[in-house]
């Protein structure tokens, strides 16, 4: 490999606007790279990304279904990665030397306050479950400090699993966090993220429309055509829907950071992957 080469790794990849963000990224810090999809297959994720270390590549990003698996691959872990017990960014330093980081939390509170313009401090979140998208995003959306995050889940007893393993965050933070059941998960929420792989599957939409408060921002961490019908949920209850696009390119500019060391403007790469997503 002549040039500094990373990629997305996950199953399905070919989705994926990570290689358009980063070109995009590369071209305005005057950065030379390469960056690929790496599809990898379900029973051999690690086999997959130690192979494409071992080519010479300097890292990746980790979609589903593969951040746990990432989290046990690195032999370092920021902060963050350690708390959300999964990894979505991956740094090859050294043959045994790999460190791992988590953005999705980062990306998706900064495109909340910043893209969104919604506050969180003093709000009433609602994550909807417990997979490795909501344990990434948990610990970031708790030092946003709102007055609370619930946590529901199809499985209370996962939900509950991953409140516990941030409890200790919360209280340094004084923020109230719960696990619910979806059918029994409160109302009137000014912010729902969707964080469940309905969207992936094409499954209904898993809570009743009373989670939403009037004029609620809801967010779903899938973009394109797989977050269609959550959206158009949010949007014929009243809520303000918005797609995963911005937190994938914050969440982006925050990996970009680990691997290069500049933070890109992520302003106009936004906008020009709305332009180039939607149709003419």
């Amino acid at each position: 490999m002549k040039e500094d080469t990373y990629a997305i790794a996950g199953n399905p990849v070919a989705h994926s606007q990570s290689p358009f963000i980063h070109a995009a990224f590369a071209a305005q810090a005057g950065q030379v790279l390469a960056y690929e999809r790496l599809l990898c297959p379900l029973d051999a994720f690690a086999a997959t990304v130690c192979h494409f270390a071992a080519e010479g590549a300097r890292g990746c990003n980790v979609t589903v279904p593969f951040k746990f698996e990432a989290h046990a691959l690195a032999q370092r872990l920021s902060p963050r990665a350690r708390r959300a017990g999964a990894v979505n960014t991956l740094r090859f330093d050294g043959a045994d030397d790999w460190f791992g980081d988590n953005t999705d939390g980062a990306g998706l509170v900064r495109d909340i306050e910043r893209n969104a313009g919604r506050r969180l401090p003093g709000a009433r979140v609602l994550l909807l479950g417990a997979g490795g998208a909501a344990a990434g995003v948990l610990g970031s959306l708790i030092a946003a400090r709102p007055a609370e995050v619930v946590v529901a889940n199809r499985s209370p007893d996962k939900a509950l699993a991953l409140v516990d393993s941030h409890a200790d965050w919360a209280a340094q933070h004084g923020v109230r966090v719960f696990a619910r059941a979806l059918d029994d998960c409160g109302s009137g929420y000014p912010v729902l993220v969707n964080g469940t792989s309905a969207s992936l599957t094409g499954a209904g939409v898993p809570v009743a429309a009373t989670v939403l408060a009037p004029g609620a921002l809801v967010l779903d961490m899938m973009y394109g055509p797989a977050a269609a019908p959550f959206l158009d949920w949010a949007r014929r209850h009243g809520g303000v829907a918005r797609d995963g696009l911005g937190m994938l390119v914050e969440q982006a500019a925050e990996a970009f950071e680990v691997w290069r060391g500049i933070k890109p403007d992520t302003a106009p790469v936004l906008a020009a992957l709305r332009s180039r997503m939607t149709p003419p």
